[in-house]
């Protein structure tokens, strides 16, 4: 069966590191043959390009809705004459309609990747793509019921953890020392910055934990633009409050934290499955988190971590102390996240789900 893939770019995203972990195992069946299409040359998981997996560009002007990526991806369909497509994202699987309604073929529809409290501003392209989609795939309940998916042809298949890639992590002394950590207690986030994450919160906490001890090093590691929450911080704790920006091989950096953080601004965001959370507790590190769409799926409050109330840096501050003095906590919670993350996030669950969705939807 040829499976055909449309998103919009390989960027440094969960859902772009989701679908490349996806192709690399199954461009290794021999019953599956692999094309995709992106809408930029942006593409930061190189991996993709040493596999034997067609790249097909469909490149947008600076209008983000460019009408012309219909035509383009309709004449590439044409072309490919592919058995499943399979989109990734709300304006590909808009882009898809066309070559869908006109050219046949299986709809495979995994745009939904978050669950935000209020979705009444994006429907529209739920509303145009699930009624032709032949299967929509969320990578969490909290998604499914959020964009009130029909029921009988939705499913969710998590996302999945590679152990293997925790394999050959550079030695925690080298990442502590390139980055100016001397002290014995780590706490990070991982998370873009942009408006959907809540970094001020953590700032806030980090700074009010630091207020009673200053043992503890604060990572914020993302890209974009940190500029105004780095005006935030009391010049004082400048060196216990690091700003480290986007980086290659953050699995590294993650493994020197004792804790691991993920704040979201729930006025404008719905986390789905999070990668980072996901990646902490595979290294055995506690998490703590905001309360908020797919994170109780990961999360089981005071046995992997602790779930969050919605922008409280108070709540925040009292877990972290609570977590940072208690040593036994933090290991007891750190094991009980690897065994979720193994049983019910693996990797081989993952391909084994969209393997079988495929096989049941080839004709």
């Amino acid at each position: 069966m040829k499976v055909l893939y449309f998103i919009e770019n390989l960027g440094p995203g969960g859902k772009e590191r989701r679908l490349v972990e996806l192709i690399k195992k199954l461009s290794q069946y021999p019953d599956i043959d692999i094309e995709i299409v992106l809408m930029s040359k942006e593409i930061h998981y190189t991996d993709i390009l040493d596999l034997d997996v067609r790249i097909h560009y469909a490149i947008r002007n600076k209008w983000k809705k460019d009408p012309r990526i219909l035509f383009k991806f309709f004449n590439i369909v044409r072309k490919v004459k592919p058995d499943l497509i399979h989109v990734w994202g709300n304006m590909v699987a808009i882009y898809s309609l066309p070559a869908r309604l006109l050219l046949g073929g299986v709809l495979i529809n995994s745009q939904i990747t978050d669950s935000p409290i209020n979705v009444s501003f994006g429907l529209l392209g739920p509303k145009l793509t699930f009624p032709v989609s032949d299967k929509i795939l969320a990578n969490s309940y909290a998604g499914l019921k959020t964009y009130n998916a029909p029921t009988k042809k939705s499913s969710v298949i998590y996302n999945g953890f590679d152990f293997q890639r925790l394999a050959n992590l550079t030695d925690k002394q080298e990442i502590r020392s390139k980055f100016n950590i001397t002290t014995p207690m780590v706490v990070g986030m991982v998370a873009t910055f942009y408006p959907k994450k809540d970094y001020a919160t953590y700032l806030e906490a980090a700074q009010k934990v630091l207020e009673t001890r200053t043992d503890v090093t604060f990572l914020c590691i993302g890209g974009g633009n940190a500029e105004p929450l780095k005006a935030t911080v009391n010049p004082k704790w400048k060196s216990n409050i690091l700003f480290l920006g986007s980086q290659s091989g953050v699995e590294s950096i993650m493994n020197v934290c004792d804790i691991g953080v993920l704040c979201t601004n729930t006025h404008l965001h719905g986390e789905g499955i999070s990668n980072a959370l996901l990646e902490f507790c595979a290294l055995g590190i506690p998490v703590l988190a905001t309360d908020n769409g797919g994170t109780p799926e990961i999360i089981e409050h005071d046995q992997t971590g602790y779930l969050l109330k919605t922008h409280d840096s108070v709540d925040l501050t009292e877990r972290l102390t609570d977590l940072l003095g208690d040593e036994n906590k933090r290991e007891q919670f750190g094991k009980a996240g690897q065994l979720l993350v193994q049983n019910k996030f693996s990797i081989q669950q993952m391909i084994d789900s969209f393997y079988k969705t495929y096989k049941e939807l080839f004709k």
